[in-house]
């Protein structure tokens, strides 16, 4: 990656990478493009060098997401390889279409949902300048759509520019019943893979806005490989940090969340087939559960060797 920060011009971002085993073509801009110096970089290197240390490797997603980047991992490495699901904590599959909403803790948002159409969730660890907050805000208030946004540390300051068709929020602890709600139209996500796994696991369409690490990749699977989404920015620059103007979201906010929109429809449609995938691996049989206990007994025997 240093190596690419260093040497791709910033126009080139359009350019197709096509020879990683297991990934299909991806742009060069959604590689997670810096000098080596980040702190996250460091630590997921680090990770790649643990990796021939390591007596087993477990993923926290799901086989039928991704196969082919699993089958070539496991052709490529001599541990074993298990894909263990979502393991997400507070994850529950009842028998009914969506997940649970009453488990007897009281939310006001989860009250409000019943008039949501729109989630805006920013993410945990990284977020975006306030010019870009800004344009987002106003972009949301002009659109008209009703939405939730988690907005942290900025949420008092937003409700001023929102208006009153949103709810916005300092925190969302129960961020996959939320996004499991009948009334969610939509996720604009940074597309962290947790959030990209909640997203997946609840069936919804997403409007994809990364910003560093995994998230343009995450973002890439999202648009390209299962497209159930569209990417906020289209900008191929790399390492382009040019704001998102508030027309432009406003425009896109509303042909998304358009019920006679055939191209939205299409993307909702299309999202139910992840859901489905991944509710059956993790049922009895599937191959989240397969992997899971396949693991554990794995190590059961290991402790029984002399």
């Amino acid at each position: 990656m240093n190596v690419l920060f260093h040497y791709c011009k910033p126009e080139s971002g359009d350019k197709r990478v096509d020879y990683i085993p297991g990934i299909s073509p991806m742009r060069l801009v959604g590689f997670p493009l810096n000098d080596g110096s980040c702190h996250s970089t460091q630590i997921c290197l680090k990770g790649f060098a643990w990796v021939s240390k390591a007596q087993y490797l477990l993923f926290t997603s799901i086989y039928e997401l991704e196969p082919h980047a699993i089958d070539v991992l496991k052709a490529e490495l001599s541990l074993p390889i298990y894909t263990i699901g979502p393991a997400i904590p507070y994850f529950s599959l009842q028998n009914n279409p969506t997940f649970s909403t009453t488990n007897g803790t009281s939310h006001s948002y989860m009250e409000w949902l019943q008039v949501l159409f729109f989630t805006s969730h920013k993410g945990s660890h990284f977020s975006v300048s306030r010019a870009q907050m800004d344009e987002i805000a106003f972009a949301l208030r002009e659109s008209g759509i009703r939405f939730l946004w988690v907005g942290r540390s900025e949420a008092s300051r937003l409700k001023g520019i929102c208006g009153n068709k949103g709810l916005v929020v300092t925190w969302c602890d129960q961020q996959l019943r939320v996004l499991s709600h009948p009334s969610i139209g939509g996720f604009w996500s940074h597309c962290g893979w947790n959030s990209t796994k909640e997203g997946m696991l609840a069936g919804v369409s997403f409007l994809t806005f990364p910003i560093i690490m995994d998230q343009p990749i995450d973002s890439k699977m999202i648009v390209e490989d299962w497209k159930v989404g569209w990417r906020v920015k289209e900008d191929v620059k790399v390492n382009n940090t040019t704001l998102m103007k508030k027309d432009e979201i406003v425009m896109l906010v509303q042909k998304f969340m358009d019920l006679d929109c055939e191209l939205a429809r299409e993307i909702r449609e299309r999202s139910k087939t992840p859901r489905q995938m991944c509710r059956r691996a993790i049922t009895n049989g599937g191959s989240a559960v397969t992997d899971l206990n396949a693991f554990v007994g794995d190590l059961m025997q290991a402790t029984l060797i002399p």
